[in-house]
């Protein structure tokens, strides 16, 4: 099975890194038109969109910090302005700081809400709203993760976030499915991106080689890898995915509802 994407417009949120950086590769090898990525930092986001571009495959970088409330709004017109138009969309920006009822604030309550929940809707607004225009189909996906179910004690307000993505990305689904714009997320196991490496190692003081004990604990001995979790987002935003749409993938080692391994 080939998925393809040809004659489709892309704008990954969170693109010059990790997850979001490696959805951006994949679609340029998937016969993509043209692909916005969208982060922070300037340099790292002028050299994946130059490494990226070919001379029929526009890659462009939209420097943006998307807890800024102004930023969804101003990312999207931008990358209307130089793609020409937005056919699929991947949010897949977010933050993972560790906070817990205990030791949550107010400040976390409003970075990780600001980027994780706020931003992603009103791309969503601004995405939704160009397909509608042009009456031409869509597809997005959503990075979620498994910590939506509940989470681990120190990801409360992380994983209260990617629950409100949750039911945002099957609320849009269903207000829009008469209008061919598609919408699904991935609730994603865990990786060891750049983010996680950073958090891991040296926030939570880990060491660099934390990867390795962590994938010992895990049923099948490994983590996740970011190419598989770009491959099924490539799939969901094809034409391969069919009708799929406000469907919530757990893309992890375990199934949900089934006892602790050990526990008969």
């Amino acid at each position: 099975m080939i998925v393809a994407l040809e004659g489709k417009t892309l704008v990954v949120t969170g693109g010059t890194q990790g997850l979001g950086e490696t959805i951006a590769r994949l679609a340029s090898t998937a016969g993509v038109e043209a692909i916005a990525i969208v982060g922070r930092n300037a340099e790292r986001g002028a050299r994946v969109a130059s490494q990226l571009t070919r001379p029929d495959q526009p890659v462009v970088f939209i420097q943006a910090d998307l807890a800024e409330p102004a930023a969804p709004a101003a990312v999207m017109a931008e990358a209307i302005k130089k793609l020409g138009r937005v056919d699929c969309l991947v949010n897949a920006a977010a933050l993972t700081d560790r906070a817990s009822l205990e030791t949550g604030s107010m400040d976390d309550w409003d970075r990780l809400f600001s980027v994780n929940a706020r931003a992603p809707f009103f791309l969503m607004q601004a995405a939704v709203a160009d397909m509608k225009a042009r009456r031409a189909p869509g597809s997005i996906v959503n990075i979620l993760s498994v910590n939506a179910h509940c989470g681990a004690v120190d990801l409360a307000i992380y994983s209260a976030t990617k629950g409100a993505l949750s039911t945002l990305t099957r609320n849009i689904a269903n207000a829009h499915l008469a209008d061919r714009i598609r919408v699904n997320g991935i609730n994603m196991g865990w990786v060891a991106t750049p983010a996680e490496q950073e958090m891991q190692a040296r926030k939570l003081g880990k060491g660099e080689d934390w990867a390795k004990a962590a994938a010992a604990g895990m049923p099948l001995g490994r983590l996740l890898t970011m190419d598989e979790v770009a491959q099924l987002a490539l799939f969901l935003l094809s034409d391969m995915s069919g009708l799929m749409t406000g469907t919530l993938i757990d893309m992890e080692q375990a199934v949900l509802g089934a006892p602790p391994r050990g526990i008969a």
